[in-house]
This record gives structure tokens, sequence and C-alpha cells, in this order.
């Protein structure tokens, strides 16, 4: 493994899986093997899958086993300590670990992307950010482009730092395109976060990942 981050959001359903397939299509684009990871996922269709862990898995360089990629997938798209308890299937973090440690040991990229937000819980003690540190991956955060986002951002960084890890790069998602002021927002947020701005996706409904990465102008910054 040459290159890996953990890939965090300032919420839920703001990107993240867009743009960590973007990151893996900019990786792939420079003759990068890149493989994505989403350690836990809640939520399935009828047929049993994943929406995220299935564009991750398409967005890679190869298939790799679904459960190597993904060590948990929990049935219902709810918090995911709530989906674990309802399954009677704790979440172990070693057991992530040791899931990590067989892809980057094989891989010249990889990109792990979190589940919801930075601190969201897995059981009644850990969370994401417990999960990021014993990783200890440097962080890629999503900032969803909507009202509230520059408290959010601003929150998030300061928690990325507190756990003593290294704050890669932001990534702007467009998900309101009617978000007032967004050039000052941009602005904003590139001033405070202590990190460089790999990118804006614009408002682009149902963007695959390769027109995504195409917005990610910066992300050449991370291959250094």
């Amino acid at each position: 493994m040459k290159y890996a981050w953990f890939v965090t959001g300032t919420d839920t359903e703001i990107g993240k899986t867009l743009a960590s397939c973007a990151l893996l299509h900019a990786a792939r684009g420079r003759g990068f093997d890149a493989v994505g990871m989403k350690p836990i996922a809640a939520g399935c269709d009828a047929a049993g899958a994943n929406e995220d862990v299935q564009a991750l898995l398409a967005a890679s360089s190869c298939q790799l086993p679904r459960e190597q990629i993904n060590p948990y997938l929990l049935q219902r798209p709810i918090a995911p300590h709530l989906a674990a308890a309802e399954e009677n299937r704790p979440i172990e973090i070693g057991v992530i670990q040791a899931a990590y440690r067989r892809v980057a040991a094989e891989h010249e990229v990889v990109v792990v992307e979190g589940v919801g937000g930075f601190r969201v819980p897995l059981d009644d003690r850990l969370d994401t950010a417990d999960l990021a540190q014993l990783l200890g991956l440097p962080v890629i955060l999503v900032v969803g482009m909507r009202l509230g986002c520059l408290n959010h951002a601003l929150l998030t960084a300061e928690s990325i730092a507190a756990r003593g890890l290294r704050l890669a790069g932001w990534i702007a998602n467009q998900i309101d395109p009617q978000m007032p002021c967004q050039r000052e927002n941009l602005q904003t947020l590139a001033a405070r976060l202590p990190a460089p701005l790999l990118g804006h996706i614009p408002w682009i409904p149902g963007a695959a990942p390769a027109e995504a990465a195409r917005h990610l102008g910066a992300v050449g910054q991370l291959f250094v």
C-alpha cells in the first residue's frame, strides 16, 4: 500500500460514497491499483446488497469479495450500533482492522469510507472516530454544501485533530443547489479548515464517480 485515507463526512447522506468513488477513479487515472472499503454499512435492498458497497466495488480496480471490503453489512438503514444490536451482531473494530490490513497488503491505494459522520456510535463505548484512530489513516472530509455546513465542517475538523489524526484534505459536495452564497461559504471554509480543498463537486443529479472525479482538480496533492 502506497496511499490510504479514511473518508468521513459532516453528516450522513452528504456524498461520502460519491467522493470516495471519485477518489478511486482519480487514483486509477494516475495508474494506481485502487480499492475502496466500507467496513460498516447499514441498509440492504431486496437482494441483500448495499448501494454504497456496490458503488465502491464498481469503482475499484478489481472485484474483491464483498466480505473483504465490507465486514459488517447490517440490514436496517439506521444507526449502526442500533442495527447491530437488533441483529445481535456486535461490531468488533479488530475485525475491521484485520480486513483493512489484508486489503492494504495487496493494493497500492485504499480508500476507507466511514459510516455517517465522524462520531457515529458503533456500540455502547466506541464510535467511528475510534475506528479512524485505530486505523491511523489521514482523513479526507466530505462537506455537504448546504445551510449549516460551516459549523458542521469546523466541528468535525476539530474532532479529527483532537484524535491526533491529520486532515489530508476536504471535498465540497454541493447537495443543495439553491444554497445561498455558495461561493462565499466555500471561501470561508477554505480560509478556516487546516487542509487543502481538493475539489468542489457541483450539483449533478445522478452523477457518475468518473464525472465527479473531474471536479477534484487539486487531488494530485494527495499523491506526493
